[in-house]
């Protein structure tokens, strides 16, 4: 269990990390623990570097003095004043002047009855007796918006009006993907297919980098062509890997939750009733024709309600566009592992004294088969660090990194080449688990 909660302790730190503004809420809710956990971890973790695990770690539970239990006539009386407030006051009191009237209580004095010393005691005794009223839930701001340019929305729209083939493909037979820019609400570049999979979705994103240059950040969701695993939780795939090394930060969104790529749902929305169930493409180039048309409508004629549009067209509300970041014509291909320093994992050691990770086998120890341990990424001195009971194994070199710079095309079909395979384990997994 140790293991598992040092992961879930550095999951906090990566989120504390990427998101400093969050509430201890939204923190709880990304992690998986409570808002309790978080206040605790997040105040250790403040204090601490990125690089020092031991705070991870965790710390004896004992507690140094038992606390003596409050007696029930002190506790009647907390609740006897709440309730019913001395009369000169004249307002409903808190713990503090609970507890200087309690400390008025001769009676109580007299027989020796230990008194709370600190408010959280008496929060404590009233939140049990139900004495305090709680607030409503907030109700949620919407997320401020970033400027144009900085961050896309991309996804993959279901062309539904488009038959299945007899002896082919049964849903998805055509699919448009779409990048929506966030900050004005544009649509960046709709590409209609009949073929995407984990590698022709790389290329066309390829390609339209190449011609539009590189924003920030892409939200994106946890189809398998992006991220491999809809659980996304080993080393980066392809998809992302091939973003950050181009200087653009990959945000996934959590499972089931298309609200969080909002910008790019909506659009699907719109094209869906203003122009797929109007126009019923029944095949490939009926939806290019009919999609061009509507994406140039959309962005030069149609009003966007949005708040940043004042209900005009997004390109008539901005008529000139940030220039991006081109597409530069060398690339480091292991630029993507600086983002995984502070990384932890959890892995089970198989028979045979190794782990996995990402593709890779690491071998460990044979005497350490059957072990659960923590391995540490190291992006810095790009290597693995191996935890058992909080004390260092193994350090292991990172494998298959290229150790060099690459043309971009060269690196494009090295991410392809991977895409290809990730697709593949992706579909056998589906074919043989159903």
């Amino acid at each position: 269990m140790e293991e598992e909660w040092i992961v879930d302790r550095s999951k906090l730190r990566e989120v504390w990390f990427e998101h400093p503004n969050w509430s201890r809420k939204k923190m709880a809710k990304e992690v998986g623990r409570s808002e309790a956990w978080v206040r605790k971890w997040l105040k250790r973790i403040r204090q601490a570097s990125l690089e020092d695990r031991e705070v991870l770690n965790g710390r004896s539970r004992v507690p140094h003095k038992l606390p003596s239990s409050i007696a029930e006539e002190v506790v009647n009386k907390i609740l006897d004043i709440r309730d019913h407030p001395p009369q000169p006051l004249g307002r409903v009191p808190g713990p503090l002047t609970i507890m200087y009237y309690l400390s008025k209580e001769q009676a109580l004095i007299d027989k020796g009855a230990k008194l709370p010393s600190s408010t959280s005691t008496v929060w404590k005794i009233l939140d049990k007796h139900h004495g305090i009223p709680r607030p409503l839930a907030p109700i949620a701001e919407p997320e401020e918006r970033p400027a144009p340019g900085v961050e896309w929305g991309m996804d993959f729209h279901d062309v539904s009006t488009v038959p299945s083939e007899p002896e082919g493909k049964q849903q998805h037979v055509v699919e448009i993907l779409n990048l929506v820019d966030h900050g004005s609400s544009a649509v960046v570049a709709s590409e209609p297919a009949s073929d995407y999979n984990a590698e022709t979705a790389l290329r066309t994103v390829a390609d339209i980098l190449q011609e539009t240059g590189c924003p920030d950040r892409i939200r994106l969701d946890r189809d398998t062509r992006w991220v491999g695993s809809w659980t996304a939780k080993d080393f980066p795939s392809p998809m992302l890997r091939f973003l950050q090394c181009l200087g653009i930060e990959p945000r996934v969104c959590p499972p089931r939750h298309p609200e969080k790529n909002p910008f790019v749902e909506r659009y699907h929305r719109n094209f869906k009733y203003e122009c797929q169930l109007v126009e019923h493409p029944t095949d490939l180039p009926n939806t290019v024709e009919v999609n061009k048309h509507y994406v140039q409508f959309y962005n030069f004629e149609r009003p966007n309600q949005a708040i940043t549009c004042g209900n005009q067209p997004p390109h008539v509300k901005f008529p000139e566009m940030p220039d991006l970041t081109r597409v530069l014509e060398t690339v480091d291909p292991d630029r993507w592992l600086m983002a995984q320093t502070g990384k932890t994992y959890k892995r089970k050691v198989d028979s045979k004294g190794c782990f996995q990770l990402g593709n890779q086998t690491y071998y460990v120890q044979q005497s350490r088969r059957g072990q659960v341990v923590v391995i540490w990424v190291d992006g810095q001195k790009r290597t693995l660090n191996v935890y058992k009971d909080k004390v260092v194994i193994k350090t292991l070199p990172i494998k298959g990194l290229q150790n060099c710079t690459m043309r971009f095309r060269e690196y494009l079909d090295l991410m392809c080449k991977e895409a290809i395979s990730a697709w593949r384990k992706v579909q056998h997994r589906a074919v043989r688990y159903g």
